[in-house]
């Protein structure tokens, strides 16, 4: 599991929140969402949980009820998640979204990576590592399920990686020592550490990195750098 750390120390729900997290799940299958519920509702999350087997239900319940956290499949009808991510952002709720995929949803995957979806994971992920993930995004962060990371990263998806030379070329020594730091999911001021940089300097690497690499954002930069071979793992 990949876990993208927040951009800049914020409280987190654990820390702000009196009451328990208040989570919206989404799908179809209603004894994944009694499962995914009961889950959710036991320590050491012990959220209170409301669901919704259509994404449009789901959407009303989000606005009109104080949602702190959204679980979407991939595949909600009538809007996909990657769509529900849209919506909500565009009315800036601040909700995060934690999307749940099956085997081919990649494609969706990508596209939600560049929406800065909260969390990503495969229905079929180990469960300590999914209530991991969720309380890192509880905590501000985003995060990735090793299942669908790896997945994604053996299939072709809009985040192409060019060949070697052409992407040596592009960037400075500089710029592929942050974007390996970054695979290796170091925040900004540990990389500005590292480096012996201000936290500026190293904003204006990743904004070149992004520009030249086509990137939306820390995410697909962390996937290129996985699939460049530059984490050092």
């Amino acid at each position: 599991m990949i876990v993208v750390p927040a951009p800049s120390p914020k409280p987190s729900m654990e820390t702000r929140a009196v009451k328990p997290v208040e989570a919206l799940i989404i799908d179809k299958q209603p004894l994944f969402l009694a499962a995914l519920g009961s889950l959710l509702e036991a320590p050491p999350l012990s959220a209170h949980v409301v669901t919704a087997s259509r994404s449009d239900v789901g959407l009303d319940i989000a606005r009109t009820q104080p949602i702190s956290l959204v679980f979407c499949e991939l595949r909600a009808e009538p809007l996909s998640g990657v769509e529900l991510v849209g919506v909500l952002a565009s009315e800036e709720r601040g909700i995060p979204v934690v999307l749940l995929g099956d085997d081919g949803d990649e494609p969706q995957l990508a596209a939600a990576l560049a929406m800065s979806v909260a969390g990503a994971f495969s229905k079929n992920s180990a469960l300590d590592e999914f209530l991991v993930g969720v309380r890192a995004v509880v905590s501000g962060h985003r995060a990735i399920g090793s299942g669908l990371l790896v997945r994604l990263l053996e299939r072709p998806t809009g985040l192409r990686a060019p060949e070697s030379e052409t992407f040596a070329g592009r960037l400075s020594p500089t710029e592929l020592a942050i974007l390996g730091m970054i695979g290796q999911a170091q925040s900004i001021p540990a990389i500005a550490a590292n480096r012996g940089i201000s936290h500026k300097t190293v904003r204006n690497h990743l904004a070149k990195i992004y520009r030249k690499l086509d990137l939306h954002g820390r995410t697909e930069a962390m996937l290129w750098a996985a699939r460049m071979g530059l984490t050092g793992s």
